[in-house]
């Protein structure tokens, strides 16, 4: 593909820019070494010309900025990624020198010069100790701050207070700021962290905005600085490294180039979509929009390689979001993933009604064709309800392949009598209710949509299923109960002739799990289980709903299959699911998951032999290695089938009902009986246990290395000692 120079020429930062980057750079990171990690970082987005990155750390596989710089108008701005770093961390390797340097350079580098700090205290007399006049503010008047540079929070002020800081900037002061974008999120559900957070709407002009996600916090808390930032951490920088890549004027390493595309697309993600910065520049990469190239698959999956068919689909996604319904359009990829709706097929008009006591996504047995919007009429208007078009909720952004287009989802609050909702990939209907809602029964309309497969346990006919719902339009399908929910393509069930027995039998697994976990069998809301083309993470991975891969949804309606030999990988997800925390430890979170996969198989499967590696052989086998090995702890909670052979021995010795006497006792603990970190909740485990079965299990946590205090082991010494 080749693209028009003059968009290349556009992009480029000037020479000069360049050279007065790198004169910054060295200014604020001069004596700099290394700085230190306050908390969890968020992350910065660094797209303008006059910006660029001070500080990098990992993000997700690829570096990304934590520390940026840019100028707005004569005003100078440094941003940090966490707003600790105007704590206690001043005295952490070369973080106060690098707060130092940044009021120098931020003041334009007078050499007399005022600091305003604005809620951080504690900062005040750390500075003054470096010998800069520093003054505590209070308030937010910044058309009359008598300071050079400002020290403060800006993520809140209002729109007045911004545009006055921004005036007040350009006039050649200075700003300070930190922000951990993702905890901005936490504390404003709902809320855009691109158009609402006023410090974006501040700096996004200069190219600098905050982002979601958070870093890689390093083992040893510290981030270097002796190397400069990668430029394509630059999204200026790596859009243009890309573009020359696709015009045969340069090549990127397969490094370089997945660092490229991560950049771009993550700025793409995150800044607002009235942008005047860098989203013109990138979206006219737009006109490419049905190049079959771009359209990701199983077998032909979409990689950094062929980086500007990421950066579409992201340009796509985040285009889509901005639309109405009403001008939403079928994306191609649609029809590959989740599927087309036959153009016969009949759009209908269906009443549904929803027991706002159960919380999470209510299916309605209805389908979004992709690209048309849907209706949805209800009283219940106060935002409390959302209506989602989508089943496949995992994002794939971060992953270097894409089966699919990585955003497949939409969910919009219901706000008005009626409110208009559209999908590009389509997907299955959902009223989603959130935790606690006193709305009681909800009735809601929904027109625009065909019907899909729905069998509900209790409520549905088999003759009516047989007859007609197996056969409907919609290409995805749903099995339900009032505990469990499976999410399949359609192609699946078309064929299941007695849905009635499979989900009975998914009840009962649900049962044994609760009744392992000793809570009650009928809860809250069901638990779901989506098949999809690609998952965010593993194989399978838990959640709501849990995930699986395509090649698990025939599995799921195998009843002959699952009532005799099981599905470990689906219990293990859902034995994550109803794992406890007090109870498991550093090492053990794929442990005691699998408790859970060797109780259905044995309460559950007439004939399930469970994991390989559980079979007599291969305990032995691996027990014998991990002696041989001098039973090291570290080896132990590396090795989840090894380490799952000590609860399968005392399971073997003590029997199930051990298990759920020791869970029901956590389950019933004070607050401040609980465990506080793993020494504890190896000591509890080892005494509960112990004194639950009359035995002292000290010699079992100690030949497989599990170590407990003295304490600990004390306090069941009175016990007659147990080896398997």
């Amino acid at each position: 593909m080749r693209y028009a120079l003059g968009l290349l020429l556009v992009l480029l930062v000037p020479a000069a820019a360049a050279r007065a980057a790198e004169d910054d750079l060295a200014a604020l990171l001069d004596g700099v070494k290394a700085i230190g990690v306050p908390g969890v970082p968020g992350t910065i987005r660094v797209f303008g010309k006059d910006a660029f990155p001070v500080v990098t750390a990992t993000i997700g596989e690829q570096p990304g900025p934590v520390v940026a710089a840019t100028r707005l108008g004569r005003g100078r701005v440094v941003m940090f990624a966490h707003n600790g770093y105007f704590g206690n961390l001043f005295t952490k390797a070369g973080t106060g020198r690098l707060l130092v340097n940044a009021c120098r350079w931020a003041s334009g580098r007078r050499k007399a010069m005022r600091i305003g700090v604005r809620g951080r205290d504690s900062l005040v007399p750390h500075l003054r100790k470096q010998g800069l006049d520093v003054t505590a503010i209070t308030g937010t008047d910044w058309g009359r701050l008598e300071v050079d540079v400002l020290i403060s929070p800006i993520a809140d002020i209002s729109e007045k207070e911004m545009r006055a800081l921004r005036a007040w900037l350009r006039k050649g002061r200075g700003l300070l700021c930190g922000l951990p974008g993702w905890g901005w999120q936490q504390l404003n559900q709902g809320k855009d962290l691109a158009t609402e957070n006023m410090g974006n709407r501040l700096l996004a002009p200069a190219g600098l905005v905050w982002g979601g996600g958070t870093i890689q916090n390093p083992k040893d808390g510290l981030l270097k600085t002796a190397e400069p930032p990668h430029r394509l951490t630059h999204a200026a920088h790596a859009l243009e490294a890309l573009l020359e890549q696709s015009e045969g004027r340069g090549r990127l390493s397969k490094k370089d180039s997945a660092l490229a595309v991560a950049t771009v697309t993550r700025c793409i993600r995150d800044l607002p979509p009235d942008d005047k910065v860098f989203l013109p520049r990138v979206g006219k990469l737009l006109k490419h929009s049905d190049d079959p190239r771009f359209i990701p698959t199983h077998d032909q999956p979409l990689t950094d390689e062929a980086g500007l068919g990421k950066l579409l689909l992201t340009l796509q996604v985040q285009r889509d979001k901005t639309l109405p319904a009403e001008k939403i359009r079928a994306h191609p990829a649609a029809a590959v993933f989740p599927g087309s709706v036959p153009k016969s097929a009949t759009r209908v008009r269906r009443v549904v009604k929803i027991d706002t006591g159960v919380p999470g996504w209510h299916s309605t047995g209805l389908y979004a064709p992709p690209g048309e919007f849907l209706s949805v009429t209800t009283q219940a208007t106060d935002g409390d309800l959302s209506v989602r078009i989508g089943a496949h909720k995992d994002r794939l952004w971060h992953k270097a392949q894409w089966q699919r287009v990585p955003e497949i989802t939409v969910t919009a609050p219901i706000e008005s009598a009626t409110t208009r909702v559209a999908n590009a990939f389509g997907g299955l209907v959902y009223v989603v209710v959130p935790p606690r809602s006193q709305l009681g029964t909800v009735r809601i309309v929904i027109a625009g949509a065909v019907e899909s497969p729905l069998f509900v346990l209790g409520k549905t006919s088999l003759e009516d299923w047989r007859s007609k719902i197996r056969n409907r339009k919609g290409p995805w399908a749903e099995l339900a109960t009032s505990k469990v929910i499976i999410t399949v393509p359609s192609e699946n069930v078309r064929a299941l002739d007695d849905p009635e027995a499979l989900m009975t039998w998914w009840d009962e697994v649900l049962d044994a799990c609760a009744d392992l976990a000793t809570i009650p069998r009928e809860r809250e809301r069901p638990e779901r289980y989506v098949a999809d083309e690609q998952i965010s993470a593993g194989y399978m991975h838990a959640g709501y709903p849990i995930m699986t891969h395509l090649d698990a949804a025939p599995r799921f309606v195998d009843l002959k299959k699952l009532s005799t030999q099981g599905d470990w990988g689906m219990f293990h997800e859902m034995g994550h699911n109803h794992q406890h925390k007090d109870w498991t430890f550093g090492g053990t979170i794929e442990v005691t998951c699998n408790l859970f996969s060797l109780y259905c198989m044995e309460v559950n499967c007439s004939k399930g032999k469970g994991h390989g590696a559980m079979s007599p052989e291969n305990i032995a086998k691996n027990t014998a290695l991990y002696r041989k090995g001098g039973s090291k702890f570290e080896m132990w909670k590396r090795k989840p089938f090894t380490a799952l052979i000590m609860y399968h021995q005392m399971q073997q010795a003590f029997g199930w009902d051990a298990y759920k006497k020791v869970f029901a006792e956590y389950r019933q603990l004070a607050p401040h009986k609980r465990p506080k970190n793993d020494d504890q909740k190896r000591d509890q485990w080892l005494v509960r246990m112990s004194r639950t079965v009359g035995k002292n299990l000290g010699p079992v946590f100690e030949s497989w290395g599990v170590p407990t205090s003295e304490k600990a082991r004390k306090q069941v010494a009175d016990l007659p000692a147990w080896m398997p």
